[in-house]
């Protein structure tokens, strides 16, 4: 019975929980690392998704009831209660800019004017692409450097593992196995961060890209329509 122990000892050594606890100070720095690295991806991924699902919710319903009214005031309105919609913050800025211009009595000239819309426009836009990406470049990041930093952790637990090698003077499958495993373990983590964060990454770029086409179309209509009943 007790020429058994031993082995089974050895197994449990090897489970991969053991080999995570059996690592050395700086692999397991390394695995932390990648560890909270990955949980903040699924929290960036899941909070990301509902907010642009959410703002291109909020842009489809923005639009459909922008071409349907006829009463710019009315629009104003409703776009106040459409706070996730990047397209309908630029309308209120531009709308803001429009209304003083409307109520100024100073004489000025009409490109100078459409020139004035335009930029409170690009100022809306810009900070609504600020924030449709704002914590999407933490998965580019984790991306591409996930799994380097797995490899440290990997280099350095097989540098460990040599040295141990060394001071010993044993070098059997026994010896070298289990902190070869250990030192592995930390590239597997690091590939575990780094495929879901590139594929995130992907998807709400291409999300990103969506909205901020709608901003430029947005920003040409809204110009044309100023152009035409404001600023004659």
């Amino acid at each position: 019975m007790q020429e058994f122990l031993p082995a089974v000892a050895s197994a449990a050594d090897l489970s991969t929980w053991g080999l995570i606890m059996g690592a050395g100070p700086v692999v397991k720095l390394v695995m932390a690392l990648l560890a909270l690295m990955s949980v903040l991806t699924w929290y960036i991924t899941a909070y990301k998704w509902f907010f642009l699902r959410a703002a291109a919710d909020e842009s489809e319903r923005f639009l459909d009831s922008f071409w349907r009214s006829r009463d710019i005031e009315q629009i104003y309105k409703q776009a106040q209660g459409y706070q996730r919609s990047p397209v309908a913050a630029m309308f209120l800025g531009g709308y803001t800019e429009l209304a003083k211009l409307v109520n100024d009595d100073t004489e000025g000239s009409r490109a100078g004017d459409l020139d004035n819309v335009r930029r409170a426009l690009q100022k809306a836009q810009t900070a609504q692409r600020t924030r449709l990406e704002a914590m999407v470049p933490f998965l580019a990041t984790t991306g591409s450097s996930a799994p380097f930093i797995g490899l440290f952790g990997t280099v350095w637990g097989i540098m460990t593992s040599f040295r141990e090698i060394g001071a010993t003077g044993q070098a059997g499958i026994d010896t070298v196995a289990p902190g070869i495993a250990e030192a592995l373990i930390a590239t597997a983590i690091g590939l575990v961060a780094a495929i879901p964060a590139v594929i995130a990454f992907n998807y709400f770029q291409r999300r990103v890209r969506i909205q901020l086409a709608e901003m430029e179309t947005f920003e040409s209509d809204f110009l044309n329509i100023v152009r035409r009943h404001f600023l004659k």
